[in-house]
């Protein structure tokens, strides 16, 4: 199986290698807990291995994101429209090829097909969608049948994708009821505030034809560097999982929900 590489060795390691070729995976969590970032590193790393790359922003324009990724001295300006495209689905700017005037699961996709051969290359693309949460901000019901509906069309055209998506607190899920379903692979992220000092975690709960890691691990994020994984943490998985009666009553609530 060919893995690739998030362009941190500590994390690969957790993964047997890395993320695998053709995955749809969820990167999970509050704001300010790792996500975009952890993205950034994924593009940057394919960037460096030759890979075609495509990045669509949704809650940040592009300059934003090419301004982020130089402190970790990630020189995306470089490859731009030679090996990456970066679609600005924020500003909606018109006159702007790569930017998304209307943000539907149909156009995105289209673009980033339209990105893909813009490019000109038959080779298996890494693909970010940040944030998926945006697809479906009014419609949360929806979220399923549309991340299906991406991961479907994705794979097609050989991407492999990591979608962001914020959680609900009270549930620790990922926005819009389905995402996590569809997902290959959730890489959560979290965070906490102890004795005035913030701290980031992630923990992987799901990565299909992997032994992964179960453990929670805490990380730090490094001007020039990026994601660092500072050490493991007792808990495990199951230690964040919340009880069956808990969980199966949610779940008969979305579904509800679904069929309103």
């Amino acid at each position: 199986m060919q893995r690739l590489s998030t362009g941190i060795p500590e994390f690969d390691k957790l993964i047997e290698g890395g993320i695998p070729q053709g995955f749809f995976v969820a990167l999970t969590g509050e704001p300010g807990t790792g996500k975009t970032i952890f993205a950034e590193s994924f593009i940057n790393e394919g960037l460096k291995e030759g890979d075609p790359c495509i990045y669509v922003t949704t809650e940040e324009s592009r300059d934003s994101i090419i301004a982020q990724a130089k402190q970790f001295n990630w020189n995306f300006e470089d490859y731009l429209e030679k090996r990456l495209i970066i679609i600005d689905a924020l500003m909606k700017e018109k006159e702007d090829p790569w930017s998304l005037v209307e943000l539907t699961p149909e156009e995105l996709v289209n673009k980033v097909v339209e990105a893909k051969q813009k490019l000109r290359t038959s080779r298996p693309a890494r693909l970010v969608i940040d944030s998926l949460s945006a697809l479906f901000l009014d419609k949360p019901a929806m979220a399923r049948k549309i991340s299906y509906y991406l991961k479907r069309v994705l794979y097609k055209w050989k991407f492999t994708v990591l979608a962001t998506s914020q959680y609900a607190i009270t549930t620790s899920e990922a926005f819009g009821f389905g995402v996590e379903h569809v997902a290959d692979g959730i890489v959560r992220f979290r965070r906490s505030l102890k004795d005035g000092r913030l701290r980031r975690f992630i923990v992987i709960e799901k990565m299909r034809q992997t032994n992964h890691d179960k453990y929670v691990w805490e990380i730090d994020i490094v001007p020039g560097k990026g994601i660092v994984l500072l050490g493991r943490l007792n808990e495990r998985v199951e230690d964040y999982a919340l009880p069956e009666k808990v969980k199966e009553k949610i779940k008969k609530s979305r579904e509800k929900q679904e069929n309103l």
